[in-house]
């Protein structure tokens, strides 16, 4: 099959280095690097503020809201599956390990 000759315009990545220089000077919010890790991590994050494991950072209270904890951890059992074979073995026990805890809270709260 013949490569297609694309018209590939990269200038957006001069502009977000330019964009975290500009942060950086003035003592910004640099948002980290996204990758696997930091995206289960923030599934996993809003999954315990919807268990009330910990505080909703909006007011920081406590809330229980156990369909919308249903919700992620079935997203997060979601993304193991579809991405089965494609993880490193630190990205694999990750996500397993945040199933287990996600599972276990969430089936002594439903359990009461």
């Amino acid at each position: 099959m013949d490569e297609i000759n694309k018209n590939i315009d990269e200038t957006w990545k001069e502009t977000v280095e330019k964009e975290k220089e500009g942060l950086k000077k003035e003592g910004g919010f640099i948002p980290p690097e996204p990758d696997f890790s930091f995206f289960t991590t923030t599934l996993a994050l809003q999954a315990s503020i919807a268990l009330g494991q910990i505080p909703n950072p909006e007011n920081n209270q406590k809330e229980e809201d156990l369909k919308q904890a249903k919700f992620l951890i079935d997203t997060l059992a979601l993304l193991k599956e579809k991405t089965k074979g494609n993880l490193n073995e630190e990205e694999t026990t990750l996500l397993e390990n945040i199933l287990y805890e996600l599972r276990t809270i969430y089936i002594n709260k439903v359990g009461k």
